[in-house]
């Protein structure tokens, strides 16, 4: 099998799909792995796959890219990763694409849970941190005329006491 291709623009190059950089002054474009930009066949030709295949996969919701106006796909390079490990999955692993389905379910759930645990550990911190300064505002509220009672320890010792006269 060929070395699948690198993702995404090298310096001096243009955007992918063949659209020209923006020009100084123009509305700078930002591009994530998450910005729909390849069209089926630069995509199917990055991720080693035939366009009809991504097809098949977008149809039973393995791969579920992004759609233009005209309904046309447009893929990212977290598509693509997708659909590179979608054909690993199936190739190298021998998983059914049903299997290969929820796996990626599974992954997803995984995400967006661990995504809820770091919030709340967030918000936890956040709340601690809150408890912390308003303990300290009560500890600098205190009055400094008072003084802290301290225990008088018992003892034995008898202490005789005569007034002066």
């Amino acid at each position: 099998m060929s070395p699948t291709p690198p993702i995404g623009p090298g310096l001096g190059e243009g955007l992918p799909g063949g659209a020209p950089r923006p020009r100084v002054g123009a509305t700078h474009y930002v591009l994530t792995e998450d910005t729909p930009v390849y069209v089926i066949s630069v995509a199917a030709e990055l991720s080693g796959l035939h366009p009809q295949t991504l097809r098949q996969y977008d149809r039973l919701g393995l791969v579920c890219p992004d759609r233009t106006a005209g309904r046309g796909r447009r893929y990212s390079a977290r598509d693509i990763q997708q659909l590179r490990e979608v054909q690993r999955l199936s190739q190298d692993e021998g998983i059914n694409l049903a299997g290969i389905k929820r796996i990626i379910e599974l992954e997803n759930q995984v995400a967006a849970l661990q995504s809820k645990v770091t919030e709340m550990v967030d918000a936890l911190e956040g709340a601690a941190a809150a408890l912390q300064q308003r303990e300290a505002a009560v500890h600098a509220s205190y009055r400094r005329d008072l003084v802290p009672y301290q225990q008088v320890q018992q003892s034995s010792a008898l202490v005789v006491w005569r007034p002066k006269r």
